[in-house]
């Protein structure tokens, strides 16, 4: 009997598959940006609101999403105006989030940590039908922003100011790729968690940059590659009993290492293949730093 045939096994595969697909969309213009780690940041301050659901009784979804918001924003704004740099206002929302999430949980009525590891790390196979709801109106919010405004939010993150000057809402495109990294964190948490979420937005595009060209066929090249590896993640893990978010994570890497060592032979092949019979093997120059 296929894994699959089971009612709590087919929920977790639709969930990964929303991750997979919502996460790299997201993700690459976090990397054409330079934040890629961003993601861990605003996770950390999900974690605050997955702990206020705990603590008020209501969905730790909802909750975490309008915490995890609201901190892109706060973040956001930081950076925008330039008197924190952005290294310290990450570091504020890393240690914020985890010690509020960790001080809230404590004053629930569980009085215990153990509900807070399934959001930290992960629990696609708990799974409900309510929840895949949530996940794919907000997957879709997402898929929306990133496809719809492609153009107007490559223009922003590849040249902020250049993209000022051409006339277009600058702030407001910052303030809606903050919010829409807040709604895939919570996309995501279900699936690889919130201290893995990152992972998945950021893998997945560095190994279509080794093969894509041009910024579109990336981010489609990403996606197709995280859906790739929610399936095969949730599979695994199904036949062989192991975490399912690690076991997507690192099958997100693993595929970026084989990537990464085909693309340098070909590239040693077409090199051989292109120089003259005869001709010697001129060594690379020899580079020096200057001081």
């Amino acid at each position: 009997m296929s894994i699959f045939s089971l009612p709590f096994m087919q929920y977790a595969l639709i969930g990964a598959l929303i991750t997979g697909l919502v996460a790299p969309a997201l993700g690459t213009y976090l990397v054409q940006r330079r934040l890629a780690l961003i993601g861990d940041g605003i996770g950390h301050v999900a974690l605050t609101g997955v702990a206020v659901g705990l603590l008020l009784a209501q969905s730790p979804v909802i909750t975490a999403m309008v915490v995890a918001a609201a901190g892109a924003i706060a973040i956001e704004l930081v950076r925008e105006r330039g008197k924190t740099s952005g290294d310290v206002a990450l570091a504020v929302l890393f240690y914020g989030g985890i010690a509020g999430g960790v001080f809230l949980v404590n004053l629930s009525a569980s009085h215990t940590n153990a509900n807070l590891m399934a959001y930290l790390f992960g629990s696609p196979l708990t799974t409900s039908p309510a929840d895949l709801r949530i996940m794919a109106i907000l997957g879709g919010a997402v898929l929306l922003v990133t496809l719809g405004l492609r153009p107007w939010l490559f223009a922003i993150c590849h040249d902020e100011e250049h993209a000022r000057v051409s006339g277009l809402p600058v702030r407001a495109l910052n303030l809606l790729l903050a919010v829409t990294t807040a709604v895939t964190i919570t996309v995501a948490m279900r699936a690889v968690g919130l201290l893995l979420v990152s992972a998945l937005m950021v893998v997945p595009v560095a190994t279509a940059q080794l093969v894509a060209r041009g910024f579109r066929a990336t981010q489609l090249l990403a996606m197709a590659i995280g859906v790739a590896a929610a399936a095969a993640g949730i599979w695994f893990a199904g036949v062989y009993d192991t975490a399912p978010g690690a076991t997507i994570v690192l099958l997100a890497i693993a595929g970026f290492a084989v990537v990464t060592v085909v693309t340098a032979g070909w590239r040693w092949l077409r090199r051989g293949r292109d120089r003259r019979p005869g001709e010697p093997v001129v060594p690379p120059p020899e580079v020096t730093l200057a001081r």
